[in-house]
C-alpha cells in the first residue's frame, strides 16, 4: 500500500494544484518513483490512498496504464491518518483467503530511499513480527524507542532516548502481516504508531529493521525536493 492522502501542506506552492503524489523529482512523481521501487522487488499489486485532488491521481495512473501493475484506490472522504487509512484498505490485503498470510508492504509516497524491501521482509519472517519498522539512527523531531532487542517500546517527543533504549527515526517503510486488520481497535483516523504502541504494550511483536546503511530522504519540503534533484544527478542516489 501507498500512503499518498495527505494534503501535503509543507510542500506548498507545489501541492496547491496537485497532489503530493504528483508533484514531481528529476522529471518524474512521487508516486510514480514509488511504483517503480515497488516492481523492482516484485510487486504487482498495490492500493493507494487519496484525498486531496484524488481524481488527478486517478486519472495520472490511468493515463499510464498503472504501470502494468494492479492498482486500486482508496478514496478518504475525510483523512483518516495512516492507521485509519490503512484499515479502510483492509479488503485489499483480505480478500484473497490463499494469500491471507503473506505479510505486506506499507510506503509514505513522500520519501526515497534504496532501502532493501526484500530484506525488510526476510527480517520480518524470521522474527515472526507482527510489524516491521525501517529505523535508522539520524536525527528527527519524532523519535521512536526500540529496547536492546529492537522491539518498539513507544514513542517520545524528546530528542534523548529514555534509559535503556534506542531513540531512531523511522523511514516511512513497514512490513506488516495481514493479521493486524483483527487487532485495530481503533476507529475514524488514527495514527498506525500510535496503534503500534498500544499492541506492543499488549506482548505484540513490533521490531525495528536497522537501516543506516541505506540512502533515505524526507519529500516533504521544497529544499528537500531539490536536494533529491542534485542526488539523482550526481548519482547519490540511482536506485529507481
Amino acid at each position: 500500500m501507498i500512503l499518498a492522502a495527505g494534503l501535503g501542506t509543507r510542500l506548498r506552492p507545489l501541492t496547491n494544484d496537485r497532489p503530493k503524489a504528483l508533484v514531481e523529482v528529476a522529471g518524474r512523481t512521487l508516486l510514480a518513483i514509488t511504483l517503480a521501487r515497488l516492481r523492482r522487488f516484485g510487486v504487482r499489486a498495490v492500493i493507494v490512498n487519496v484525498y486531496h485532488f484524488a481524481d488527478k491521481v486517478i486519472d495520472f495512473l490511468a493515463a499510464n496504464d498503472n504501470f502494468g501493475m494492479r492498482i486500486e484506490i482508496s478514496r478518504e472522504e475525510e483523512l483518516l491518518d495512516t492507521g485509519g487509512g490503512l484499515k479502510k484498505a483492509a479488503w485489499f490485503f483480505l480478500e484473497d483467503s490463499a494469500g491471507q498470510d503473506a505479510p505486506f508492504l506499507l510506503h509514505n509516497v513522500d520519501v526515497l530511499s534504496n532501502i532493501d524491501l526484500a530484506q525488510i521482509a526476510r527480517f520480518h519472517a524470521e522474527h515472526g513480527a507482527l510489524a516491521t519498522l525501517a529505523v535508522q539512527d539520524r536525527s528527527t523531531s519524532r523519535p521512536l524507542l526500540f529496547d536492546a532487542q529492537g522491539r518498539f517500546r513507544g514513542r517520545t517527543e524528546q530528542a534523548q532516548a529514555a534509559a535503556g533504549f534506542d531513540s531512531l527515526a523511522f523511514s516511512g517503510i513497514h512490513v506488516i502481516s495481514p493479521r493486524i486488520f483483527a487487532l485495530l481497535q481503533e476507529e475514524g483516523a488514527f495514527s498506525i504508531i500510535d496503534a503500534y504502541a498500544r499492541l506492543a504494550a499488549q506482548g505484540e511483536m513490533i521490531v525495528g529493521f536497522r537501516a543506516d546503511e541505506f540512502y533515505w530522504r524526507d519529500l516533504g519540503r521544497p529544499e528537500n525536493l531539490q536536494q533529491a534533484g542534485r542526488d539523482f544527478e550526481t548519482g547519490v542516489y540511482a536506485d529507481a
